[in-house]
């Protein structure tokens, strides 16, 4: 059965929420964002909800945030961060399926456009073998540079990125499964042959529709 992968996004698919928004939220409250970002954010949301910009687009403008800033002051409250406000938040339905193919023996792939140090800790507490996201670039003295390293890991970079893994670990793309909740993840869905749209976007649930998949709820 290790040939068999299970792919799960994160964001609004394994948890209930933006990442994002509970983690800006939390760096507001904590001082470490000023109202100006806070606004910048919302703008920028404002344009990405209505469509008028990319899911890289916005992504990139989140990354952002961290110019300048050393990546390991966010690596060391990492693990609080997700024990004390995203682990409350995972979507019980989803982390059920987490467990069912962990201990059906298949390989768990956390597959997400989020940051490595925000995903490490949910790699790590639940178990997942691989982790494929967005790396930050980092200059020599630690710091950040404010631009990801490499492609945001979202739309047709899930699907290379699945693809890659596949081939190196050996996992057959179509006894495998995949998890995700909106437009960015069709391309992983289609890549395999068990695709499951968790709480689906409009988009992806008129794709869901189109081609007989089934849909999971949070709860």
């Amino acid at each position: 059965m290790k040939n068999i992968g299970a792919f799960f996004d994160f964001d609004e698919t394994l948890l209930e929420v933006e990442s994002g928004r509970v983690g800006i939220q939390y760096l507001y409250d904590e001082g470490h964002a000023g109202r100006f970002f806070i606004a910048k954010v919302l703008f920028f949301n404002f344009l990405y909800q209505r469509g008028l910009i990319s899911d890289d687009t916005m992504a990139r403008r989140m990354i952002r945030f961290y110019k300048n800033k050393p990546l390991a002051d966010f690596e060391q409250g990492a693990d609080a961060f997700y024990k004390n406000h995203l682990k409350p938040r995972l979507a019980p339905n989803v982390a059920d399926k987490v467990r069912e193919h962990r201990k059906a023996g298949h390989r768990l792939i956390l597959i997400s456009g989020s940051v490595r140090y925000l995903l490490k800790p949910v790699a790590d507490d639940l178990g997942f073998h691989y982790l494929i996201c967005t790396d930050l670039e980092m200059r020599g003295n630690g710091r950040l540079t404010g631009r990801p390293d490499g492609p945001v890991c979202l739309n047709a970079y899930k699907k290379i990125y699945a693809e890659e893994i596949a081939r190196r670990e050996g996992i057959d793309l179509g006894k495998s499964y995949a998890y995700g909740n909106s437009g960015a993840d069709i391309p992983l869905l289609r890549t395999v042959g068990n695709p499951v749209a968790v709480e689906p976007t409009e988009k992806l649930a008129g794709v869901a529709r189109q081609n007989d998949w089934p849909v999971m709820r949070y709860r």
